[in-house]
């Protein structure tokens, strides 16, 4: 049988997220000038950025709602659709309209698609969009499902990762850990590689599962929360877990960035203090996140030593980042798009896409920048 949730744990699951909702809303109105957005600056142009495509693929968006690449296609969902669109022209293959309430972007193998609803419903579409299954997970689901390994694995608010079989629909395993009080609500996303898929948790920790299986083959701490209140205790991974040769890096809010060398039982390389409200990228070379005040911070990974710091888009409520070969982009509140330098930080162009604040993570392509606006629209940024 599949598992069961109380109704206790996942009322309280949903206040937390509510909760710091509104805290988060209250601290961008304030009237302190320490939390105003910085006001857009003149630089000196170091690269051409420019729109290669839009489309559009429903209406509305929100923090889970991250497209994700396979190939030569984009798989992405609002909260009334879902759709794939050709990276290279930006023309619609195929777009399905559930009857349910998106709350996450889509997951994709290429052969299986899932999204899921806010009661939980977990929707598979098999390569031509048509519907395979539909499912109920423990409680509602906010950050995207992960696809691969023959599983579809989501992670709902109830703290719980389940896996079901991607052809049928039939569960497979789950993963629960205990939930913290509040929870953030921001970007989170799962990975799956070399047959383990990887989550981020609101404790603060990554772990590993075995996609076959659901057993953990590891787990450790990215940080550890402190404070005397809920609200400081807050130390939820961000982002999507990092996978950098030897390296699995993450970062927290109102915690730390930490590396952990896999070939060698998963020990920390290294960690320096971060708090990072929607989670970090990398090149190989420097890891870039933007702090909870929207200063982006470029980390060598090597050492973990901050290699430098750019200030002038703090409090401009920036996406997680991606990294082209020209530039680090950062998207924002304002639907602008801003490429920085990946050497040493300076500002090196901007371009608005539209459609509102930019809260999905961007995501780099070999044709660009990948952007899902707040209007629900597909944009790809070209970049020279």
């Amino acid at each position: 049988m599949q598992p069961v949730v109380s109704r206790r744990v996942l009322r309280s699951a949903l206040v937390g997220v509510s909760l710091l909702a509104l805290s988060a809303c209250s601290m961008f109105s304030s009237s302190d000038p320490r939390y105003e957005p910085a006001e857009l600056t003149q630089y000196e142009a170091g690269v051409t950025a420019a729109v290669r495509w839009s489309a559009s693929v429903g209406s509305g968006g929100g923090y889970g709602f991250a497209p994700t690449v396979v190939g030569e296609a984009v798989f992405a969902a609002t909260p009334n659709a879902v759709a794939k669109v050709d990276l290279a022209s930006g023309r619609v293959l195929w777009r399905a309209s559930p009857d349910a309430t998106l709350t996450a972007g889509a997951g994709s193998d290429g052969n299986t698609t899932a999204v899921a609803a806010g009661d939980g419903t977990v929707i598979a579409y098999d390569a031509n969009g048509v519907e395979k299954w539909r499912v109920r997970a423990t409680s509602a689901v906010a950050i995207p499902p992960v696809v691969g390994f023959g599983v579809v694995v989501v992670r709902s608010t109830d703290y719980r990762i389940q896996a079901f079989d991607a052809e049928t629909g039939e569960y497979r395993w789950d993963v629960q850990r205990p939930g913290p009080a509040l929870a953030l609500k921001t970007s989170m996303q799962m990975l799956a590689t070399e047959g383990l898929i990887i989550s981020g948790l609101p404790s603060g920790r990554l772990i590993a599962i075995n996609a076959s299986n659901g057993a953990v083959q590891w787990e450790a701490p990215v940080s550890v929360s402190r404070g005397a209140t809920d609200l400081e205790r807050i130390n939820d991974v961000v982002g999507a877990p990092q996978v950098i040769g030897p390296l699995l890096c993450g970062v927290t809010y109102q915690g730390r960035m930490t590396c952990f060398d896999i070939n060698q039982g998963g020990r920390p390389v290294w960690d320096v203090a971060f708090s990072s409200h929607s989670g970090m990228s990398h090149d190989g070379r420097y890891a870039y996140a933007a702090n909870q005040r929207d200063t982006v911070h470029a980390i060598d990974l090597v050492s973990g030593e901050e290699v430098w710091t750019q200030n002038a888009l703090r409090n401009r409520r920036l996406a997680t980042p991606a990294v082209v070969p020209a530039a680090v982009a950062v998207g924002d509140f304002e639907g602008y798009v801003h490429f920085l330098s990946r050497s040493d930080g300076r500002l090196l162009g901007r371009l608005s896409v539209g459609g509102g604040a930019v809260l999905s993570p961007l995501t780099a392509t070999p044709a660009g920048v990948l952007v899902q606006t707040g209007n629900g629209n597909l944009v790809l940024v070209g970049v020279n």
